[in-house]
C-alpha cells in the first residue's frame, strides 16, 4: 500500500513569501475557480457517459466550487487520512478563500472520487478526462506537429538541442485545463518564438551536459500529447547521443489537472506516433528500444498527484531526485511548485528561490500563472505595460537552470 504521508519541510517557511491566494480580486488564481474550475466539471459530465450517481457527484462537487464550504474526502482510499490531515486548515472555507495550488490538486481528487476512480465498478481506473486527451492524439495533431518539428531539424547537434529544447518548451503551451494557451497553437520551431523566451539557459544547459559524464537524467512530466511526445523527441535526441545514460519519466500516479501525463499517456503517445508520419513513427521505434534496454525509464509516485511541493519531498523520492546528474521539471504547475505557488518579486534568482533543490535542475516552462523569478530589474514592470496578460497568458517562457 502506498505510504501517503506529510514529509517533513526541506526549507525554513519563515523565508517564503506568502502564498497565491483564490480570495485576491482580479487574479488569475480567482478566475479560475470563478470560470475555469466550474468548466470543466461541466465538460468532464458532457464528455462521459457518467451513471446518475456519478453525475449527481459532480454536480453537487460543481455546486460546492460555485458556494462552498470545502468539505473532506468521504470515500475509504489510501489516501484520505493524508488528503484531511493536509487540507484541515481549508476545509469549511470557500473555494475562493484559500491557497491556490492547494485548491487546484484538492479539486482534481476531489473530481477522482465524484467520478469512483478508486473504487471498484465500471468507473474503477477510468480516466474521466481521457476523452479530452483523445483529441489531443488524433494524427492531425500531436503526432504530426512532433514529426514536423523532426523534419525541421538543422543539421548540427546544438541546433537540434536547441530546436528540441524550445519543442518541449512551447509543447507547455498545450495544457487541456486553459485552452486559452492551447490556442496559441503546437510548437513549429520557428525562430520567432525566441524573441517570447524571458529567460534562456539553454547554451548553459548544452554545455553542462556535453562537457560532463551525465549518466543519470530525471524528467519531471507535466502534460501528456503534444507535450509529452515533445519532451520524448528531446529524450531521444539525448540518449541517441549519448550526452546522457539513461532518463527517468516521471509521471503522474492516476488523473491530476486535465491533461497531466500517466503511465497511460506514455503507451497511448507512442501508439499514436506511428500514425503520425515517417519521422514520428521513427521516433516510436527508437523510444520503444530505449525502454527496452533500461535506458527510458517511466516511474511513478505518489507526490506527483498531491497538494505537496517539491520542498516537501518524502524520504524515498528526495533520495532518487539527489541521485540524478540533472532534473528536467517541466510545467507551469510543477514551477509552481518548485517556488511553493508563492508571491516572489520577479528579480528573486531562480538559483536562491531553488536551493533547497536536492540535484542540478532546469525548468522548462510557458507562463499560465502569476509567479516568476529570474528577471532583470524593471523586466516584469515593461511586461505589464505592453501585456497585461503575460503572465498568465502562455505567450511567454523560460528556460531556467540551476546547474
Amino acid at each position: 500500500m502506498t505510504a501517503y504521508k506529510i514529509p517533513p519541510l526541506q526549507i525554513d517557511l519563515a523565508g517564503l513569501p506568502p502564498p497565491i491566494q483564490t480570495s485576491t480580486p482580479g487574479s488569475f488564481a480567482r478566475y479560475t475557480f470563478v470560470e475555469r474550475v466550474p468548466a470543466i466539471v461541466r465538460e468532464t459530465l458532457t464528455l462521459n457517459g457518467f451513471s446518475g450517481e456519478v453525475r449527481r457527484a459532480l454536480e453537487e462537487l460543481h455546486a460546492e466550487v460555485a458556494g462552498g464550504p470545502i468539505r473532506g474526502l468521504r470515500e475509504d482510499a489510501p489516501d484520505r487520512e493524508f488528503w484531511n490531515a493536509v487540507s484541515a486548515p481549508h476545509l469549511g472555507k470557500g473555494w475562493l478563500e484559500v491557497p491556490w495550488y492547494w485548491a487546484e490538486a484538492f479539486f482534481y481528487r476531489r473530481i477522482l472520487e465524484a467520478t469512483r476512480y478508486f473504487q471498484p465498478g465500471p468507473w474503477q481506473g477510468r480516466d474521466p478526462f481521457g476523452p479530452k486527451k483523445a483529441t489531443e492524439l488524433a494524427p492531425d495533431a500531436a503526432p504530426q506537429a512532433t514529426d514536423a518539428l523532426l523534419r525541421r531539424l538543422p543539421d548540427e547537434a546544438i541546433g537540434q538541442f536547441e530546436m528540441l529544447v524550445q519543442g518541449s518548451l512551447w509543447g507547455n503551451r498545450m495544457d487541456l485545463s486553459y485552452e486559452a494557451a492551447a490556442r496559441l497553437g503546437r510548437p513549429t520551431g520557428s525562430r520567432e518564438e525566441r524573441a517570447n523566451l524571458l529567460v534562456d539557459d539553454t547554451p548553459a544547459l548544452w554545455d553542462f551536459l556535453r562537457t560532463g559524464e551525465r549518466r543519470r537524467v530525471a524528467l519531471i512530466a507535466d502534460n501528456a500529447g503534444t507535450e509529452l511526445l515533445m519532451d520524448l523527441a528531446l529524450a531521444d535526441f539525448l540518449l541517441d547521443r549519448d550526452l546522457v545514460g539513461e532518463i527517468h519519466l516521471h509521471l503522474k500516479p492516476h488523473p491530476f489537472f486535465v491533461s497531466d501525463a500517466m503511465p497511460e499517456d506514455l503507451t497511448a503517445g507512442l501508439d499514436a506516433l506511428g500514425a503520425g508520419g515517417e519521422m514520428a513513427a521513427a521516433l516510436a521505434r527508437s523510444l520503444r528500444g530505449f525502454l527496452a534496454r533500461g535506458r527510458l525509464q517511466p516511474s511513478v509516485h505518489w507526490h506527483y498527484g498531491t497538494s505537496l511541493f517539491f520542498f516537501q519531498l518524502p524520504e524515498d523520492l528526495r533520495d532518487v531526485l539527489a541521485g540524478m546528474d540533472l532534473v528536467i521539471v517541466k510545467g507551469d504547475a510543477n514551477y509552481r511548485r518548485l517556488l511553493g505557488d508563492a508571491q516572489w518579486p520577479p528579480t528573486t534568482s531562480f538559483q536562491a528561490a531553488t536551493r533547497y533543490f536536492p540535484a542540478p535542475l532546469v525548468a522548462v516552462r510557458t507562463l499560465k500563472a502569476e509567479i516568476i523569478v529570474g528577471l532583470k530589474p524593471g523586466e516584469a514592470e515593461r511586461l505589464g505595460a505592453e501585456d497585461a496578460g503575460w503572465l498568465v497568458n502562455g505567450k511567454r517562457g523560460v528556460v531556467q537552470a540551476r546547474l
